[in-house]
């Protein structure tokens, strides 16, 4: 995404103090982590410094050396079988196999370890019990960065460290009205003595109580919800027909038969299909950058107190693929 940086919460402290009760669950849960939780900017910088320390494990010279060990160790065999140097020489063409595997998987274990060790940071386990917390209170999540669950990129499973599943809080019901006088003895109006009166009412201004509202979603980004997973077989189909087309060619050029030749009528073919799958991409990322202005409008919605909903599937890979 560039520079355009999504920092759109899963949940906003505006959300969490409209239930008092979610709200004090909350605040116990930072007490114990020592974060506040409720302070947007605080957790903003929390989950950026958090996922830098994750994804920073999933690069360095450990991963290339468990990667490059693998990727040898795997073809060895195969290649020893065919080098001049190593022919009838049973145990270099196969034996080096074993201890490069054996680096391979350490190497990829410890990688593991350490990006484990990252996404079960007291902070993190923190935020997302309290991400548990919300739901089992009805607030709905804005969404869970696939990171902060330890997911692929694309979003799928479980992931290695889920939202904990709280039991869910029955609603919270009205107080009863308190009597208006005593059980016991009333009194005559005499005895009573005068009526206080009433406190004067003090009715804030509208304009210090109106809702921040959630900005529309334009049309352009529910086409875009549309067309997000749609597509991205063009260039496979082309390089087909224009496979086929070679195959077929070079058919009748061996045969001499001059019908083989109409396969290259499938390589106009398939350039109009990349011109397709081109015209279908630009139209793609034109909406794919409405959609991102719109993501970055419900973030400042949320940023001045605004209940944002749930996004959307398509909505979601576009905030986790930041």
């Amino acid at each position: 995404m560039g520079s355009a940086t999504v920092d759109l919460l899963p949940v906003s402290g505006a959300a969490l103090s409209a239930d008092p009760r979610a709200l004090a669950a909350v605040r116990t849960v930072g007490t114990r982590h020592g974060v506040d939780y409720s302070d947007d900017t605080a957790v903003t910088a929390l989950l950026a410094e958090r996922r830098r320390a994750v994804e920073a494990t999933q690069r360095g010279p450990l991963v290339w050396l468990g990667g490059s060990t693998l990727t040898v160790g795997v073809i060895w065999p195969f290649l020893g079988q065919i080098l001049p140097a190593f022919a009838g020489k049973t145990v270099l063409a196969y034996a080096p196999a074993g201890p490069l595997l054996v680096v391979a998987v350490a190497a990829l274990a410890l990688v593991r370890v350490r990006w484990k060790r990252e996404l079960t940071h007291p902070a993190l386990v923190g935020y997302r019990e309290v991400l548990g917390i919300a739901r089992a209170h009805g607030i709905r999540l804005t969404h869970v960065p696939a990171w902060l669950e330890g997911r692929s990129s694309t979003g799928g499973g479980k992931g290695a460290t889920p939202v904990p599943t709280h039991p869910p809080v029955p609603p919270a019901t009205a107080q009863a009205a308190a009597p208006s006088s005593s059980p016991d003895h009333e009194g005559t109006a005499d005895e009573r003595g005068p009526a206080p009166q009433a406190a004067p009412q003090i009715r804030a201004s509208p304009a210090a109580s109106a809702p921040v509202l959630v900005p529309p979603k334009p049309p352009a980004v529910t086409e875009y919800e549309h067309l997000a997973d749609v597509g991205g077989w063009h260039d496979e189909t082309g390089w087909l027909l224009v496979f086929a087309g070679l195959i077929g060619t070079a058919w009748a050029y061996s045969t001499g038969s001059p019908v083989g030749y109409a396969a290259l009528l499938l390589v106009p073919v398939a350039i109009l299909v990349w011109l397709a799958g081109s015209r279908q991409g630009h139209e793609k990322n034109q909406l794919r950058e409405e959609a991102l202005k719109y993501v970055k409008s419900l973030e400042a919605a949320q940023a001045a107190g605004a209940h944002v909903p749930e996004l959307s599937p398509q909505l979601r890979e576009l905030v986790d693929g930041d």
